[in-house]
């Protein structure tokens, strides 16, 4: 090699060795942030599933409440008695309403609501919807904590939710179940409340609480344990109104004070008359005496296909659009007796609630 070469090939290694270091620099630059990633998830692949940040979120938004009944003295005894009944409930908004079960504070003499930063303060019944068993309260606080809501959120089935409450007033407390079933088939098709069914735990004291998911958000307003045919609670079969319900229901009770449903006074069951018949309806099983539908002629037995010009697809569905049709409205019915096409035109009434 002779010297006039050796400057340049010199000059050629010390630039592939600037641009090879620049090269790496630039790597290391990029694959730092994926590195630390990658450790971090390792790190949290090693820590236990924790629901922590939910209950952290939305627990302080519970609150417990304490309702006073009173008795009138019997005849042994003049003097009358006084029941403290237990529940929960959930702020909803900044300016103090509180969703909770209407069978919490139903027929009570005064309402005490504690949340979970010490404060305790009485509370006024806004309105009551004995149908989805839900209750609207106000409070006078300032700088409540508000439950964390989705309006656009839907829950499915095989969703984690929890539920926090204080049952047996042992303080607030929270279990966790999953979502078996999201509404219409609860078994109680006259009701018109489409409650979502999951298995955490409601005890006494935490009906009202809230039923939220995993990341702290509210699904559902807890309501009660399932009852067998004699009465007895069913281990796992627990029931929420879910939120886009109970947040229609608490708007409605809000401005107007009560829910205005439609009725029409028939009994329904499952049958096989939708295989006979050959289209979806409803099987009527009784008719309530003097109700719309005895007044329209309306029988047992008779299988409802068409109501106002709608075909019904099922029972759910027909309760429903008499539940939203404005007491005094007639409606056309058509409807199977046998095998004998009729119709008939009912005069939609008020549903009125038994206290």
């Amino acid at each position: 090699m002779t010297r006039s070469t050796r400057p340049k090939n010199w000059f050629s290694y010390i630039l592939r060795s600037i641009v090879l270091g620049l090269v790496v620099a630039a790597l290391v630059i990029w694959l730092q942030p994926l590195l630390q990633n990658w450790q971090t998830s390792q790190q949290q692949s090693n820590q236990p599933m924790s629901f922590a940040k939910a209950v952290n979120r939305a627990a302080p938004a519970v609150v417990n409440i304490y309702s006073l009944t009173e008795f009138r003295g019997s005849y042994y005894s003049r003097r009358p008695s006084t029941v403290l009944r237990l529940g929960s409930g959930v702020i909803m908004d900044n300016v103090g309403h509180v969703l909770t079960a209407a069978h919490v504070v139903g027929n009570v003499s005064s309402i005490e609501v504690a949340l979970q930063d010490g404060r305790r303060t009485s509370a006024q019944v806004i309105g009551m919807d004995p149908v989805t068993d839900l209750a609207v309260l106000r409070i006078e606080l300032d700088n409540l904590p508000v439950i964390p809501q989705d309006n656009q959120l839907r829950s499915n089935v095989g969703d984690v939710v929890l539920a926090i409450g204080n049952p047996l007033n042992l303080g607030q407390t929270i279990t966790q179940g999953i979502v078996s079933a999201t509404g219409g088939r609860m078994g109680v098709i006259n009701s018109h409340a489409d409650l979502m069914q999951m298995d955490a735990v409601i005890n006494e004291g935490a009906s009202g609480g809230a039923l939220v998911n995993s990341e702290g958000y509210l699904v559902g307003i807890n309501n009660a344990q399932f009852r067998g045919p004699a009465g007895q609670g069913v281990e796992g079969i627990y029931f929420a109104v879910p939120y886009s319900l109970a947040r229609t229901i608490m708007k409605t009770l809000i401005e107007e004070g009560e829910v205005v449903r439609g009725y029409l006074g028939i009994n329904t069951g499952d049958t096989p008359a939708a295989q006979v018949y050959q289209q979806p309806g409803i099987f009527v099983t009784g008719v309530d005496p003097n109700s719309p539908a005895d007044r329209a002629g309306l029988r047992a037995e008779d299988y409802i296909v068409e109501i106002a010009g709608e075909q019904i697809s099922s029972a759910a569905e027909g309760l429903a659009l008499i539940s939203t049709t404005t007491p005094g409205t007639e409606l056309e019915i058509r409807y199977f007796r046998g095998n004998e096409e009729l119709t008939t035109t009912v005069t939609i009434a008020k549903l009125r609630y038994q206290s």
